[in-house]
């Protein structure tokens, strides 16, 4: 099992630390470097600039969202940043949300499914330099009766295959990312519950391709602070917030796919509760409504020897890369558990 590092948002702040944190990984010999979108920072322009200043590491998107461009955009970038970068770019996409889909960007947020397929099918025609085109519900190239044309990518990437991963929660979202892509994304993974919520899924899709899970990447985020074993509850306060945003406020009340997978997990009644609280405008009554569980399943909390221990679960869970999200507001602490990550895999026997 290889680790990564996510660097989530720019512009909070500490973009001098994100690159430094990056640095650090790269010379700890972390695998990848990700960086996410939303509605502030764009994951390109970050990811460019971190490979500018690293020398081993990969750089992915985690992730580019769909509807903020064309998929022959997208194809462009990969080409680009896989070429800059000396061939270090993995290619992570997802659908985003309706807030943002539809208030962020004017894209409806219909159909995820059939978009995201049409949108993968179109950016591996594109990165592969054939002639691009394409007839589908949601896309047509070149457009009829007009001076468009067949038309193929003149840049030549670094590799012929760039690693293509989708963010994925939902199981048909699962089932068709282990059919379409190279890896999935994933987000609040706990260990024991990873086979049913999504690694069945995964496979079913693998094997509707024809293709076992051999090769496939299994990528969830962490986060992880270190400490001593008695200080679990006090560990797992610093990611009630983080939790309580996704679970509760991270998306519409009938679409959180989020919200979804605590339910799926076990979490029914708690789910209900948090996001309620949270939709009402009490985001500290929804933080608190967070079984400490919940938190702790999700995330790497405590000693090293404890942090090793459930790296040894999600290894044996099915998981190739698990990346993590050091928590603290200094450099110093997100430092001290990069490297306590690091420390924690040679423990597990994972290196």
């Amino acid at each position: 099992m290889q680790l990564g590092i996510n660097l989530g948002y720019w512009g909070a702040g500490m973009d001098a630390d994100n690159l430094a944190v990056a640095k650090e990984a790269d010379r700890l010999g972390y695998a990848v470097c990700w960086a996410a979108e939303a509605y502030g920072s764009d994951a390109a322009t970050v990811l460019t600039w971190v490979a500018a200043q690293t020398e081993r590491i990969d750089i992915g998107s985690a992730i580019f969202q769909i509807p903020a461009r064309q998929p022959a955009m997208t194809a462009m970038t990969a080409a680009t940043l896989d070429s800059l970068s000396g061939g270090r770019f993995r290619l992570g996409l997802g659908v985003s949300g309706p807030q943002v889909s539809e208030g962020w960007y004017g894209v409806k947020f219909d159909k995820p499914l059939a978009r995201t397929r049409e949108y993968v099918d179109i950016v591996r025609k594109a990165m592969a330099r054939e002639r691009l085109t394409h007839e589908g519900e949601h896309w047509t190239l070149p457009l009829p009766g007009g001076p468009g044309k067949p038309l193929k990518l003149t840049v030549h990437p670094q590799r012929e295959h760039i690693p293509l991963y989708i963010a994925a929660i939902g199981p048909k979202n699962l089932e068709q990312t282990g059919e379409i892509a190279d890896g999935a994304l994933l987000i609040f993974p706990a260990a024991e519950h990873l086979e049913e919520t999504t690694l069945r899924h995964l496979r079913a899709g693998r094997e509707k391709a024809g293709k076992t899970m051999d090769g496939f990447d299994v990528v969830p985020t962490l986060p992880i602070a270190v400490g001593g074993d008695d200080r679990i509850d006090a560990l797992a306060d610093m990611f009630r917030p983080y939790t309580a945003l996704y679970v509760g406020g991270m998306g519409s009340p009938k679409q959180n796919f989020y919200n979804q997978l605590a339910r799926r997990m076990g979490y029914e009644k708690e789910a209900a509760e948090i996001q309620e609280k949270y939709l009402a405008g009490d985001k500290d009554g929804a933080a608190a409504a967070i079984p400490r569980q919940l938190i702790d399943s999700t995330a790497l909390l405590g000693s090293v020897e404890r942090i090793a221990d459930r790296m040894q679960a999600y290894a044996a869970a099915g998981v190739t890369t698990l990346t993590l999200s050091p928590a603290g507001f200094t450099l110093e602490e997100r430092i001290a558990a990069l490297r306590a990550g690091t420390e924690a895999l040679d423990r597990a026997g994972l290196a």
